[in-house]
């Protein structure tokens, strides 16, 4: 299944205990259609040399909706096919 998020897309969560917050997509699971959203389910982790940390959880693909694209890469165009569509 094609996702239509992307990394670094900006989404707005509709269901949940973080109903309405917005963030950009920091990771994606694919196979199990899920989704990792910058200040989103945040969970507290200890660790031994680092101590207490805070993380995004994953949440359900469907409890979000887009807000905005991922803006995409700029594709590499050759000198030489630049200078033709300047010179028209």
């Amino acid at each position: 299944m094609k996702l239509k998020i992307k990394k670094g897309a900006t989404v707005q969560v509709i269901t949940g205990s973080d109903k309405g917050k917005k963030g950009e997509v920091l990771a994606i699971d694919h196979l199990n259609l899920r989704i990792k959203v910058q200040g989103v389910k945040v969970q507290t982790h200890f660790d031994k040399k680092e101590g207490q940390l805070k993380k995004e959880g994953f949440i359900d693909y469907s409890n979000v909706k887009l807000v905005s694209a991922a803006a995409e890469k700029a594709k590499k165009t050759s000198k030489k096919a630049a200078k033709s569509k300047s010179a028209e």
